[in-house]
């Protein structure tokens, strides 16, 4: 342990003097042998090592997409050279050339957070054996020896005995449950933040290699913390847990300002960024332009969300610039000033009130040497029962005429009928 430690002396060094920077902020608060000081001291180191690896956290976000973006390529080449992986690998580096993409830069935050791990949980361990490490002298060691969280030491493990846990002032059980506690929050963090990615900033328009080997991280990152966790200290679980909750925090504040192209995130996002501009008339921010503009660049080439995002914006009487900035089309308001005034021209149209049949009888236009029929109101009574004699000589049906009738309904009856088949003799 003793040669692990002088091989990592560069950063425990360093790392053990920002414990004790913040030891002395919290210990004046909470006191100095409290689990509150040197918990929240770790929490801070944690916070200022991932303050710093924001500039690498944004290489990774761009490095991650070009990769996305690179997958058919990279698919064709696999394919085309799948029985010459010497070849395939040229190729692979070519093409990771021409575009600029590292496939490592993905990796970046987690191995430029590898070294202050592995010096964190040196200094801790040194704490539970009572090794003095870095600047931390006896006094600190002793003082860290009785900070409990919870009821657990900051250097107590899962896996250690009755007896060690004793020795730390403490009882097996509260370090197997606070330990338990924690390697499960670590893990569901860490399956979260991986399954944010993938359901929700992941061109879900194509289907390449890359997604499948996502997915199974995600499922084999929270079992190998699981493992690996019992072996921890708690002050090194206290560090894993905080840094995934800063990961998941800051992968959600990523996937809804600057989404994934393609993906449901980037349909949410430009649903919002309709909405607020429509409302305002204009983009709010520098990257709300630089998004728009990508949009706008792509013409022809734009997925579903960006199609109707632009589309939507038209009908409203905007327009996308190259720039990125949205203004008011005055085409755009003209046309939509002139629909609406049709719109309300054919609204005020009502259609003529239905008329009975004697009223449109009435109001006939009279052909030229026609007498007007009598209606019902008009006719004599004197006529009346002549004309119903009149009306039942018509009703009396001629000889034939019956036949005549149903020859003119389509019936075959009197007339030529048609020619039977012929029976079998």
């Amino acid at each position: 342990m003793d040669t692990i430690a002088s091989l990592f002396s560069f950063i425990t060094t360093p790392v053990s003097w920002v414990i004790v920077q913040f030891h002395k902020v919290y210990g004046s608060i909470f006191g100095p042998d409290t689990g509150w000081a040197w918990g929240l001291s770790i929490v801070s180191l944690v916070i200022l090592i991932r303050i710093c690896l924001i500039p690498l956290f944004v290489k990774q976000i761009k490095s991650t997409r070009a990769m996305q973006t690179l997958q058919p390529e990279m698919k064709k080449i696999q394919e085309r050279y799948k029985n010459d992986k010497a070849r395939q690998s040229e190729e692979m580096m070519k093409l990771y050339k021409e575009t600029g993409t590292n496939p490592l830069s993905s990796c970046l935050p987690i191995l430029a957070q590898s070294p202050f791990f592995f010096a964190l949980y040196h200094v801790l361990n040194g704490i539970a054996t009572g090794d003095k490490i870095g600047v931390i002298n006896e006094q600190l060691l002793e003082s860290a020896r009785k900070a409990h969280i919870f009821g657990a030491p900051l250097a107590a493990k899962f896996t250690d005995g009755s007896a060690k846990v004793e020795a730390l002032g403490a009882s097996l059980t509260d370090v197997r449950v606070v330990t338990a506690i924690m390697i499960v929050l670590m893990s569901a963090s860490q399956f979260f933040t991986q399954r944010q990615l993938m359901t929700k900033n992941v061109d879900t328009s194509v289907k390449t290699p890359f997604m499948q080997q996502q997915k199974m991280l995600m499922y084999v990152f929270p079992v190998m913390f699981a493992v690996f966790g019992i072996n921890f200290p708690v002050g090194v679980l206290v560090y894993w847990l905080t840094t995934n909750v800063w990961t998941m925090g800051q992968q959600m504040y990523v996937i809804r300002n600057n989404p994934t192209p393609g993906s449901k995130a980037q349909a949410a996002y430009l649903e919002r960024l309709y909405k607020h501009v429509t409302q305002h008339g204009k983009t709010r921010s520098r990257s709300e332009k630089a998004i728009v503009k990508a949009i706008v660049a792509k013409g022809r080439d734009r997925n579903d969300a960006e199609r109707k995002f632009i589309n939507a914006l038209t009908k409203v009487g905007f327009a996308a610039q190259a720039d990125g900035a949205v203004v008011k089309s005055e085409a755009q308001a003209a046309a939509q000033a002139e629909d609406s005034a049709q719109t309300s021209a054919v609204a005020k149209r009502q259609q003529p009130k239905r008329q009975s049949k004697s009223q449109r009888q009435s109001t006939a236009p009279k052909a030229a040497g026609e007498t007007p029929s009598l209606t019902k109101s008009d006719e004599p009574e004197d006529t009346k029962p002549s004309q119903a004699a009149g009306d039942a000589k018509q009703a009396t049906p001629k000889p034939g005429s019956a036949g005549r009738s149903k020859a003119q309904s389509g019936q075959r009856k009197g007339g030529p009928q048609r020619p039977k088949s012929p029976s079998k003799k």
